[in-house]
């Protein structure tokens, strides 16, 4: 239950923060073209009275549906859906403060300030990081471990590699980290990954660009080579019950020698709900605890959401940190937006072309779920998913669908090029018509969380 609650409370502060974004975007440029404001609501529909006040011409308000927000401009003319979704208004306003008196590139700008808001948003969050924390990397290119279960049919033949073998390249690409290792094998523009090591002949597996949930199970069952180092313990979990503290390393599970983290990681996930002996060295001095991991889905591994045994406990990765001043903060900063930005698109690719399944769309609670385990982990884990989720927001808003941002700067640019507005009756078609695919689209992403849960 109290799982449940922090998880409801993280989803509702990170969507709440990246809607507010994404409206004021609109709020600010709607303002500054002089187009009147009736209302910035978070949530759709009509506002909650308790929870709303008004500062000058503008109602501040939350409304009654938990779904996204809006801006609600001063308009001649209201569709369906915008009574729907928006409520009503009764304003009086002046004929040159309405949307539609503005210039069509005066709307446009107007429309897509949300998006760049977001983007921005998470370029600012990308860049704090990188200027506080620098440029961190695993330097480690040798493999710890090969998860076979993880592994995809196309790729079983990573499950020969052993311990301590080291990968030099992929895709013909020199490797200098992990970090350039897990690029290539989730990233890359072919389709085929080539892996090369030291020790063996070289593995290439035929897999199509686009197959992300494949690639993703690859990076995952792909184990570096770390100590069993423990870097941090998260509250009310296991671990820290039992008197595991920062520092020690790990050398035995229930009697088994432990080599690195994996060997660790691997025992207590399959241990879930009963007590195991865990033996760590701290200060020299070997010291021996008992815990029970706890049982949780775990729900990074795939669609099925298998449970597993947790303790809250993480490594500390040998990382090397490479100092960054502000410019080349806000260049690893970009870098980091662009890279959020093309997975997305190429997951709306790969959902176009047929290679990502439908079932992979993920809604609400699957958000709130990584959310939770990304505030769980810290405050500076939290605002990179949040930074992350903000270049979501703001590539799904482009999409050409209309309701969305990208529908109405379509339809402004096919008005700008007739150079009239288009007839009303078809503007309330399309409006309808693009309500049905957003109304399709939750659904979808409501079922399949509800269907992870229940797996």
């Amino acid at each position: 239950m109290i799982n449940t609650l922090f998880t409801v409370a993280v989803l509702f502060v990170v969507l709440g923060v990246l809607i507010f974004v994404h409206e004021l975007g609109h709020y600010w440029a709607a303002k500054a073209f002089g187009v009147w404001v009736h209302r910035f609501s978070i949530g759709m529909g009509k506002p909650v009275k308790a929870l709303s006040f008004r500062r000058g011409e503008t109602e501040w308000a939350i409304s009654w549906l938990p779904l996204g927000g809006y801006v609600k401009m001063a308009s001649r003319e209201e569709d369906p859906s915008s009574s729907v979704l928006e409520g009503g208004s009764a304003a009086e306003v002046p004929p040159d403060r309405v949307f539609e008196a503005k210039p069509v590139w005066q709307r446009m700008i107007i429309i897509l300030a949300g998006v760049t808001l977001n983007a921005l948003f998470a370029w600012a969050v990308f860049t704090g990081l990188a200027w506080k924390n620098g440029r961190q990397y695993d330097p480690t290119t040798t493999v710890g471990a090969v998860l076979p279960d993880a592994l995809p049919d196309e790729a079983r033949e990573l499950a020969g590699i052993q311990p301590g073998s080291r990968i030099t390249s992929v895709d013909g690409q020199p490797v200098e980290s992990w970090d350039d290792i897990m690029r290539g094998v989730t990233s890359g523009d072919r389709n085929e990954i080539g892996l090369t090591f030291d020790n063996r002949d070289p593995i290439v597996i035929m897999l199509h660009r686009d197959a992300l949930a494949e690639r993703a199970q690859i990076a995952r069952a792909l184990q570096p080579m770390h100590p069993a180092v423990i870097g941090s313990i998260s509250p009310n979990y296991p671990a820290r019950d039992a008197g595991l503290q920062v520092g020690d390393s790990i050398v035995m599970v229930d009697g088994t020698p432990i080599r690195s983290w994996t060997d660790a990681t691997s025992r207590i996930r399959a241990a879930g709900g009963r007590e195991i002996a865990v033996r760590v060295v701290r200060s020299g001095a070997a010291v021996d605890l008992k815990m029970t991991p706890r049982l949780e889905r775990d729900i990074a591994s795939d669609t099925t959401s298998q449970m597993i045994g947790r303790i809250g406990a993480s490594s500390r990765p040998p990382y090397l940190t490479e100092p960054l001043g502000f410019v080349d903060a806000l260049a690893a900063g970009g870098d980091a937006a662009i890279l959020s930005a093309g997975a997305i698109f190429q997951t709306f690719r790969g959902l176009l072309n047929g290679q990502v399944s439908t079932r992979e769309v993920g809604g609400p609670i699957l958000i709130g779920q990584m959310a939770a385990e990304q505030a769980r982990a810290g405050i500076e884990p939290l605002l990179a998913f949040m930074a992350l989720i903000s270049m979501n927001l703001a590539v799904v808003n482009l999409l050409p669908i209309p309701v969305l941002d990208g529908g109405a700067f379509l339809i402004l640019a096919v008005e700008g090029i007739i150079r009239r507005p288009l007839p009303r009756r078809l503007r309330e078609i399309v409006s309808l018509v693009g309500l049905g695919l957003i109304v399709l689209l939750m659904v979808l992403a409501f079922s399949n969380d509800i269907g992870r849960l229940l797996k």
